[in-house]
């Protein structure tokens, strides 16, 4: 099937008007007016640049699975939209991607502070923020490793651009996936896509996320031979690695994928399916929080699990995703309170976190899924 090129960052056009779905996605959430802007706000909110010795680029696709329904929408096919990150041969004369489109952007300052309660409702240009990828740079020839991204619930792919873009950079090929349906926001060819999430998911709802996603997963592997970048793709070297939901949906495609050879979980839980996990035979890496509120039940589930673990200490649950470093931005922009970033990320250095974080996944995939280096030129 041909895979759908989504330009980022120029917006697909919609059949339903920005304006009317502002106003639908503020009606439907109880959003007072003032959520529906997103208005000036702190200048220069900045991610950390990657620290590898490639410049990165990306491309995103828009992939459709005739077969599947969308469980969130019953009467439509499923689609998934993913953005892919490579080693880029040169990046000059093409433009770095922001974090979201215009008009993803707007949604999401409706929905930021019901997504994660203590965002602001207003005052941010979400919309700002720029990525270290490049559009349509030409990719680093040679075969590299395939690792892909699930986020956590609720948020959407480009929330995972500061990892994955230091493992692009340090020469690997990095797919970071949105779920439509409880991502919090997904521009797709055939409309704008948003949460159906209020609060944590009950069990029946969790369990349908996590189905979702790892069908989503299988459904991406089988069509990455397909992409426009498969030639710079090994697909016999593909690793997974998700944060909450996606550190859940991760592990479970780990351990009922062959093509998948090593996983990373960031604070998911393992208990839908201990029958399935306790089978796990491949290599898996777990990190989690000091100040992750369910720490009982993420504990019981990795129990006996023969697996790495990393704690971080001094952080909360979001650590591990781009709010590490844009939470504590708004903090100092008197946007955010002490309180609420300790509940998000914690009150430790964010920096040093991501560090530990990047470290931690590059060393894991070093071993398990090296890049290849690079044949000398004969003489």
């Amino acid at each position: 099937m041909t895979p759908h090129p989504a330009p980022h960052p120029a917006p697909s056009r919609r059949t339903v008007a920005k304006g009317a779905l502002l106003g639908a996605a503020a009606l439907l959430l109880g959003a007072g007016p003032g959520a529906a802007r997103a208005a000036d706000g702190p200048a220069g909110l900045r991610l950390p640049a990657p620290t590898g010795p490639h410049p990165v680029g990306l491309r995103t696709f828009v992939l459709t699975d005739t077969s599947r329904h969308d469980p969130w929408e019953p009467a439509a096919v499923r689609e998934v939209k993913i953005s892919v990150l490579y080693p880029a041969r040169t990046v000059r004369g093409f433009p770095r991607a922001p974090q979201l489109t215009p008009d993803e952007a707007g949604l999401f300052a409706v929905l930021a502070s019901h997504v994660h309660p203590g965002l602001p409702e207003a005052g941010v240009d979400w919309g700002a923020v720029l990525t270290h990828g490049h559009v349509d740079a030409p990719p680093l020839p040679g075969r590299r490793p395939v690792l892909v991204y699930t986020p956590g619930g609720g948020d959407s792919r480009t929330l995972g651009t500061t990892l994955a873009e230091d493992l692009a950079s340090h020469g690997r090929i990095v797919v970071l996936v949105d779920h439509p349906g409880d991502a919090s926001q997904v521009e797709l060819p055939s409309g704008m896509r948003w949460t159906v999430l209020r609060g944590d998911p009950d069990p029946a709802t969790f369990r349908t996320m996590i189905d979702t996603r790892v069908a989503d997963l299988r459904f991406l592997l089988d069509r990455l031979g397909g992409l426009p970048l498969a030639p710079v793709m090994d697909l016999r070297r593909i690793g997974v690695y998700g944060h909450s939901a996606g550190g859940t949906a991760a592990v479970h495609a780990l351990a009922s994928d062959d093509r998948i050879a090593a996983g990373v979980d960031l604070e998911g839980y393992l208990d839908l399916d201990p029958e399935l996990v306790a089978g796990l035979d491949r290599p898996l890496l777990m990190f989690r929080t000091d100040g992750f509120e369910h720490a009982d039940r993420l504990e019981r589930s990795w129990a006996g699990l023969p697996a790495r673990r990393v704690l971080l200490t001094d952080a909360n649950h979001w650590i591990f995703s781009d709010y590490a470093h844009l939470v504590p931005q708004l903090q100092a922009a008197g946007l955010v309170t002490a309180e609420v970033r300790a509940a998000l990320v914690g009150a430790g250095d964010p920096a040093a976190a991501t560090a530990r974080v990047r470290h931690g996944l590059r060393s894991f995939f070093d071993r398990h899924l090296p890049v290849a280096r690079p044949r000398r030129a004969s003489q």
